[in-house]
């Protein structure tokens, strides 16, 4: 029973179609089938209308409409992983629905299928809602039905709603929608694990779809109330419900082990829909709402906000952990507010090393200050540029001689020499970069997609052995154990599985072999080097809110910066100071200048005037780069200041000057002495 409305089952369906246009018999339909839908839809709207109406603002009678035939479910059976004791107390909870107090079938449900058949469901509505008289009785059955379910664990109810594909159009917005998300909000985390298993194994446009429901409301409900986004119940519930879309999806690419990135027609978009209307939300405040957990924080959904946003957090949770450090400090002695690191140019690596080592063994949180870098024999000042050459440099002394030549980019050593506390301390410095706001030039855990990356022959090769047609076991031979080399160049076998040199590869086991492989090459085979570096890591981060509030990719982006360099976006944000305008020739042929450049020109050119070759997480339109007059026609170079990302640009006599001294000025910039 719910709220007064019982499911009857008549014992003939056909009694209970309409005879005729009187509706005779239209008042004793009380659940539906896909048949039955289709013959009373030709037969005339009014009956069909009623009918709607009172299934589905009826939960027992919806969810008649959505379970499998004991037929179906059979044959489910055979198909299914389940257990047939879980199949057959599902198909026995079907037939029982009607008796269910509390709708309490979810508990004799397997952990993974629910009974729903979800084709049925969207040809329905597909049929339905072709028919626009339909729309208003569908509209006014789930705005009575939602708020009166009193036992929400109706899992086919809510898989049902969501497969209407008008749930984001205006007419639902207003009172449907916020009562569906208000209503799934409420379900028991048992009800919404099974809900995201079975979402999971939708595929990715239905996925999607679902995504896209739950933001376009988010949207719709910021547009109407900007200021008061973290008090609003329509707001949290549709976040809340864009979550479990969020981890449906992660799920779902868990499972889908068959497909790649080469199998996307279209590249995935970088851009957030909700980075503009959240652009409103004040950060500030949201953090204060997410420490004291007293009202909503869009941090516990921060897959919603968009990088830049989350930058922010964190750098409010790292000044609050700055100041709380050193007042746990004052204790009558004179405090240092900087992690202070002296280091020669020719023996970066080995002077920063030992300080942070001994850092990290006398008091590990003065890693949590900001840093400050002096180079011995020089007279740079550290407002922010000397920290970035400081990082620029550590790394290409870091990964200098191991790169591989054919992609460019850097992986461990698995034969390296190198301890696993200097893999520690190398760990130390891309926390320090994001805790102080630097790019590093570098490039989760591996799988076979990823060897593209690292191991482009290795990849080919085994995309090839993933798509031979022959006989694996007749043409090639191969067992499950490889070759690796040692140390010393020596040959080691490795058995990928138990007992892999007695078993041979065929088509069937094929691609567990790929995924072994790939395994080992990049996760178990460098496993201890990993293992310290990501110890070292975790000294700097391991209270803050970075291993939750940032995915894989946004680390990549906070510790890499994006390679995408848009200097349209600069010349936008560009300021201009003593004397220099937009509109000055000088200014307008340095642009055409720069806009000219080649690729690595460019990236020279940023590290000249901002301490740094990437975009930092938002883009180059979120910097904010000054050039100022710095006197007239002259000799000297120009000159900067990447610590304030300022360009002192003299006002040369020419545009061919201009490009001649700026070019040896990009090409000439390492280093703070002023001889």
């Amino acid at each position: 029973r719910v709220n007064g409305y019982h499911s009857l089952l008549p014992s003939k369906s056909c009694s209970d179609l309409p005879e005729d246009n009187s509706g005779n018999h239209r008042a004793n339909v009380t659940y539906l089938t896909e048949e039955k839908v289709y013959e009373i839809l030709e037969l005339y709207y009014s009956p069909l209308i009623g009918v709607i109406g009172r299934v589905f603002s009826n939960a027992e009678a919806l969810v008649q409409i959505t379970r499998h035939t004991k037929e179906e479910l059979k044959s489910l059976q055979e198909k299914s992983a389940c257990s047939p004791t879980a199949m057959e107390e599902d198909s026995e909870a079907s037939s029982k629905v009607g008796d269910s107090s509390q709708g309490d079938s979810l508990q004799t449900l397997g952990p993974d299928d629910v009974s729903v058949d979800v084709d049925a469901i969207r040809r329905v509505y597909t049929r339905l809602l072709s028919k626009e008289k339909m729309e208003t009785a569908f509209l006014n059955a789930l705005i009575y039905l939602l708020p009166n379910v009193e036992y929400p664990n109706y899992l086919h109810l809510f898989i049902s709603v969501m497969e209407n594909r008008n749930l984001h159009s205006p007419e639902y917005l207003e009172m449907a929608l916020p009562l569906f998300c208000k209503a799934m909000r409420k379900l028991p985390l048992v009800a919404q694990g099974k809900l995201m298993r079975l979402w999971s194994k939708y595929n990715a446009d239905q996925i999607r779809r679902m995504m896209e429901t739950f933001q376009q409301f988010i949207i719709y409900k910021v547009m109407s109330n900007e200021f008061n986004m973290n008090n609003d119940d329509a707001i949290i519930a549709a976040s809340k419900c864009l979550k479990m879309v969020y981890y449906t999806n992660v799920v779902g690419g868990e499972v889908d082990t068959n497909h790649t990135e080469e199998d996307d027609e279209e590249p995935i978009p970088e851009s957030n829909p909700l980075e503009t209307e959240l652009g409103v939300l004040e950060m500030d405040k949201d953090y204060t709402f997410f420490k004291s957990r007293n009202k909503f924080s869009f941090m516990i959904c921060p897959f919603i906000l968009y990088a830049v946003t989350k930058n922010l957090e964190l750098y409010y949770d790292n000044r609050i952990c700055i100041i709380t450090v050193l007042s746990s400090l004052a204790q009558g002695q004179q405090l240092n507010p900087y992690l202070r690191l002296k280091v020669r140019r020719d023996h970066i690596i080995d002077d920063a090393l030992a300080r942070l080592e001994m850092i990290t063994a006398e008091n590990p949180a003065d890693l949590k200050k900001k840093l400050f870098v002096e180079f011995e024999g020089e007279q740079g000042v550290d407002e922010g540029g000397v920290s970035k050459e400081f990082f620029q440099l550590v790394v290409e002394e870091i990964c200098n001689p191991d790169i591989e030549e054919s992609t460019k980019l850097f992986w461990f050593n698995p034969s390296s020499f190198e301890t696993e506390g200097q893999f520690m301390l190398i760990g130390i410095v891309p926390s320090l970069a994001i805790y102080n706001n630097c790019i590093l030039d570098w490039g989760k855990k591996g799988n076979f997609c990823d060897l593209v990356d690292s191991y482009q022959v290795s990849y080919q090769s085994l995309k090839d052995f993933l798509e031979y047609e022959g006989s694996m076991d007749d043409d090639m031979m191969i067992i499950f154990q490889i070759s690796q080399t040692d140390l010393f160049g020596n040959p080691v076998m490795y058995d990928l599985k138990e007992n892999g040199d007695k078993i041979p590869i065929t088509n069937e086991n094929r691609k567990e072999f790929v995924s072994l492989y790939s395994d080992y090459i990049l996760n178990k085979s460098v496993e201890k080097q990993f293992k310290a570096l990501r110890r070292g890591f975790h000294m700097v981060t391991s209270e803050s809110p970075l291993k939750y509030l940032f995915r894989t990719e946004d680390i990549e982006l906070l510790i890499c910066g994006s390679q995408n360099l848009d200097f349209k976006a600069l010349e936008e944000t560009t300021e201009y100071d003593g004397g220099y305008t937009r509109d000055s020739v000088l200014i307008q042929e340095l642009w055409e200048i720069v806009h000219s450049f080649t690729d690595e020109q460019k990236r020279l050119f940023l590290q000249f005037t901002m301490g740094t070759n990437r975009a930092s997480v938002g883009g180059l339109g979120k910097l904010k780069m000054i050039i100022a007059k710095n006197g007239p026609d002259t000799e000297r170079l120009p000159t900067s200041h990447s610590c304030f990302n300022v360009l002192l640009l003299p006002e040369y006599s020419s545009k061919e000057k201009l490009k001649e001294r700026l070019l040896k000025a990009i090409m000439h910039a390492k280093g703070f002495g002023m001889l």
